[in-house]
C-alpha cells in the first residue's frame, strides 16, 4: 500500500456539522460548510474566578467555541454591597446586571459568593436572577463555592434549591469536582493556582456544551471515500463536526499521482495512480488545538 501526504487547511468561517457528502468518481462534490452563530457568553466572578484571566490556557479553553466576556472583580458580592479591594468597591452582581442589561447577552456564568453573607445568600440569588432575566439572560450557570468553611455548606445548598426553582438555572459543581485536588489551590484552600485555573475552566468549557452553547470536541465525520478511477476525475469532500472552526487537515504520507487535496476541503484531480488501496491517515485540528485522527483508505480500479 501507498501512504497519502499532504497538508489540507479548511477555511470555513464556521463548524462542518454532519458528513458532506463526497461524489462519485467524475461527478463534482462541493464541501459546503454549515456556518453555527458563535454564541456570547459572560463570566461574573470574584478573586477566584479571577485566576482564569491570568493563566492563558484557561482562558482559551473557557472561551472555546463562544465570545466570552470576563466581568471579573476581587470582593464582588452578589447583591449586597462590594467589600473593597484597593479603595475601589466593584459594582455586585445585580448592579452589573443593571448597568451592562443586554450586553450581558443571553448566557451568563457567576463564580460569586465567597465574599456573602450566609444568612441572605438564598434571597440574593432570587435578587440577581430577577435583575439577569430583566437584562435578557436567558441562561445562567451557577458555580458552588469550594466549601472549606462551614458557611459555604449551605451556601451550596441553596444554589441547588435556587435551580430547582429556576429552569433557566444551571449548577456547576466546582466543589464536588474540586474536591480531592487541593494542589490546584493557594493556601487559602479557595484561590487557584494555574491547574486550578485551568480546571475551573474545563468544568465551565463542559458545562457550556451539555448546554448546547459550545460545540464539542472535533470529530471527522468522514467515514469512507468513494472509489477512484484510474485516468478519471474524482472528487470527495471530508468532513469535520464540533470544534471551533476554521479547521486544519493533515493527510500523512504522499498522494498518489494526480490527487491534489484543495484549502476549501476537497480530494480533487484526475487520478494518474495505479490500481489498489491507499490509506490516508487523516488529523482535523480546529482553531482550539483540539484534534482528532482517522485512517481512511481509496481504493482505485481501472
Amino acid at each position: 500500500m501507498l501512504g497519502l501526504k499532504c497538508v489540507l487547511v479548511g477555511l470555513g468561517l464556521g463548524l462542518v456539522l454532519g458528513v458532506v457528502g463526497a461524489g462519485a468518481a467524475g461527478s463534482p462534490a462541493s464541501a459546503p460548510q454549515t456556518v453555527s452563530k458563535v454564541q456570547h457568553v459572560t463570566l461574573i466572578g470574584d478573586s477566584v474566578a479571577d485566576a482564569i484571566i491570568g493563566d492563558q490556557t484557561a482562558l482559551s479553553t473557557a472561551s472555546m467555541g463562544v465570545h466570552l466576556d470576563t466581568e471579573l472583580a476581587p470582593c464582588r458580592r452578589v447583591d449586597e454591597a462590594s467589600c473593597p479591594y484597593q479603595g475601589v468597591r466593584p459594582p455586585n452582581v445585580v448592579e452589573l446586571a443593571g448597568s451592562m442589561g443586554s450586553k450581558l447577552g443571553p448566557n451568563v456564568i457567576v463564580a460569586v459568593g465567597y465574599n456573602d453573607f450566609a444568612d441572605q445568600y438564598a434571597q440574593n440569588i432570587e435578587n440577581a436572577l430577577a435583575a439577569l432575566k430583566a437584562a435578557g439572560v436567558t441562561h445562567v450557570w451557577w458555580l458552588t463555592l469550594r466549601a472549606v468553611h462551614q458557611p459555604y455548606v449551605p451556601m451550596n445548598a441553596e444554589i441547588f434549591a435556587a435551580a430547582q426553582n429556576h429552569p433557566e438555572l444551571t449548577v456547576i459543581d466546582w466543589n464536588r469536582y474540586s474536591r480531592s485536588h487541593p494542589d490546584w489551590f493557594q493556601p487559602d484552600g479557595l484561590h487557584l493556582l494555574a491547574p486550578g485555573a485551568e480546571a475551573m475552566a474545563t468544568l465551565i468549557h463542559k458545562a457550556l456544551v451539555a448546554g448546547g452553547v459550545a460545540p464539542g470536541p472535533v470529530e471527522i465525520t468522514t467515514s469512507a471515500l468513494p472509489v477512484a478511477h484510474r485516468l478519471e476525475h474524482y472528487q470527495a469532500a471530508l468532513a469535520a463536526s464540533g470544534g471551533v472552526g476554521p479547521f486544519e487537515w493533515s493527510l500523512l504520507e504522499r498522494a498518489p499521482p494526480g490527487i491534489h487535496l484543495l484549502a476549501s476541503g476537497m480530494i480533487d484531480g484526475t487520478v494518474r495512480a495505479r490500481p489498489g488501496h491507499y490509506v490516508f491517515d487523516v488529523r482535523v485540528t480546529d482553531a482550539g488545538g483540539d484534534t482528532q485522527t482517522r485512517d481512511l483508505t481509496l481504493r482505485i480500479t481501472r
